[in-house]
């Protein structure tokens, strides 16, 4: 299973191998020893799934420590702009952005470490949006960084004022106030 570098630590891009033949196509979503065979160690414990609409904006979210999730994310059907933040203090790529087109068609998954804030604009009519996380929900632990903050110039895919955003989403903090207790570890 090819994983891919990303230039933030941590975070990959999984594209597994896909099998098509005459009645559709077949490919592991997830292989435990694949994963350990490329460095990523980790027991999820929860799977969601959301449907959206075209325009739609969730992000940037995160949970602090002790309830930090690593998320294996990926789309069934539809495409979104999936984009993370690096918010692990100390690390070389701290603030820094990354975005990743993903699609039913492509098939491409992103591994997001502990330490990153998570969001993604939808593309397409609809999508369906799954993910794994190695740690459970916990509204306590709840943390995000404001969409449109102009110090991370996020290119969400298109024109923010056609944006479908949750009145939470609106009120969160920049990057420079957000609160979270992540610490690079190389």
């Amino acid at each position: 299973m090819p994983f891919i570098e990303t230039g933030l630590p941590g975070l990959k891009i999984f594209e597994p191998r896909v099998f098509t033949d005459s009645r559709g196509y077949f490919f592991e979503v997830f292989n435990e020893q694949s994963f350990h065979d490329a460095g990523i160690d980790v027991k999820f414990v929860q799977d969601n799934e959301s449907k959206s609409g075209r325009g739609v904006l969730r992000g940037l979210h995160y949970q602090q420590n002790p309830m930090a999730q690593a998320k294996l994310v990926r789309v069934v059907e539809g495409e979104v702009l999936d984009v993370v933040v690096d918010i692990r203090k100390g690390s070389p790529t701290y603030g820094k952005a990354f975005s990743l087109l993903l699609t039913g068609e492509n098939k491409k998954q992103l591994f997001i470490p502990r330490g990153f804030a998570h969001g993604f604009s939808v593309l397409s009519e609809t999508v369906i949006f799954q993910y794994k996380c190695d740690n459970f929900y916990s509204k306590e632990s709840e943390g995000g960084i404001m969409y449109n903050d102009p110090a991370l110039n996020i290119d969400w895919g298109f024109d923010l004022s056609e944006a479908i955003v949750s009145d939470k989403d609106k009120v969160l903090p920049a990057l420079k106030d957000c609160v979270n207790n992540f610490e690079f570890k190389p």
